[in-house]
């Protein structure tokens, strides 16, 4: 199986830290990955979006044309990203931010309030571990287990004690993508 996902939203928002975790879960499931990150003219409010292949086999390209999958944090992405989706493919909306459906029909929607259950967790950085819960729970791309092993890697140790917290989000966002 190949999951190709693009990630999408403003900067500041998060996406490279989920795409990153995406590819070091599939790596440490043994699987091919690749991630590759994109940024607007500016780092913090401007546009950001990653790249992230995990396969069963051997990876041809690491560029991501036509995904199978894109977690979108906000409108501007939406637009962007909607018509890149391969037909069957999954589509993340977060709908805190986004006031539109998505206009194809040839796709699943799983829209999720990401950032409004943030909130609710008592903390509105974690909007974009929601959104890969979501995303998880949607594909079964990776194991929760390993983005928890993978985000007790990356996170620095300083911030180890938010672990909990983002365990949360990844599991509201799992629960609310199999509703």
């Amino acid at each position: 199986m190949i999951h190709e996902v693009i990630m999408a939203g403003f900067g500041g928002q998060g996406v490279m830290l989920i795409g990153e975790l995406l590819a070091y879960a599939g790596m440490l499931e043994g699987k091919k990955v690749s991630w590759m990150p994109s940024y607007g003219p500016e780092m913090r409010g401007g546009t950001a979006n990653c790249s992230v292949v995990v396969s069963d086999e051997e990876l041809t390209s690491p560029v991501v044309t036509e995904p199978t999958a894109v977690i979108i944090m906000n409108k501007p992405s939406l637009d962007k990203f909607e018509g890149a989706v391969r037909k069957g493919g999954v589509v993340v909306v977060n709908t805190s931010l986004i006031d539109r459906k998505v206009a194809r029909a040839d796709v699943e929607v799983v829209e999720v309030p990401c950032n409004d259950v943030a909130a609710e967790l008592g903390n509105s950085r974690v909007a974009n571990m929601v959104a890969l819960g979501a995303f998880i729970g949607a594909t079964r791309c990776v194991s929760k287990q390993s983005v928890m092993e993978g985000l007790r890697h990356i996170l620095p140790e300083r911030h180890h004690h938010l672990l909990p917290l983002n365990e949360q989000a990844i599991d509201r966002g799992i629960a609310l993508a199999q509703q």
